[in-house]
């Protein structure tokens, strides 16, 4: 993924067209603009992470909470974007209501669904930071979602 390896704001819109093997003209005539190319890519992100969460409660938490590494990374890089970002805010407001609603129909609970989403994305934030090892956060998660 170009956004794990340089960051939202190294990717371009060559740099897909390289990537992809197509030409400059073939990505612009997909996104006019950076912003409509990472508009698309959260969307996309947001899609993958929502098709993963299936099941149980518990295993919707856990791939939510517990992503790859990459897929984390490049979500937190968006969170951080769109707090800044007019064209991104919306889109993750979006993907988060979405895992909102999905959580609430797992738990009956929309106030415990929240819960469990802000606590899947701390989990994730102190993973990638070091602070806590994957099998740590799973308990964390695996011992709130047990209440």
């Amino acid at each position: 993924m170009l956004a794990d390896e340089r960051g939202l704001e190294g990717v371009t819109l060559r740099d897909v067209a390289a990537r992809a093997d197509v030409s400059m003209g073939a990505v612009q005539r997909c996104f006019r603009t950076k912003d409509e190319m990472l508009r698309f890519a959260l969307e996309e992100v947001g899609r993958r992470i929502l098709g993963r969460a299936g099941g149980t409660a518990v295993e919707a938490a856990r791939a939510v909470a517990l992503p790859e590494r990459a897929e984390a990374r490049v979500w937190l890089a968006f969170v951080a974007q769109a707090a800044v970002s007019p064209a991104l805010a919306p889109v993750l407001r979006a993907s988060y209501a979405d895992l909102e609603d999905m959580f609430t129909r797992l738990l009956g609970d929309r106030a415990r669904a929240r819960t469990v989403l802000a606590l899947a994305d701390g989990l994730t934030t102190h993973v990638l930071i070091g602070h806590l090892t994957h099998d740590q956060a799973r308990e964390v998660l695996d011992r709130q979602l047990a209440t």
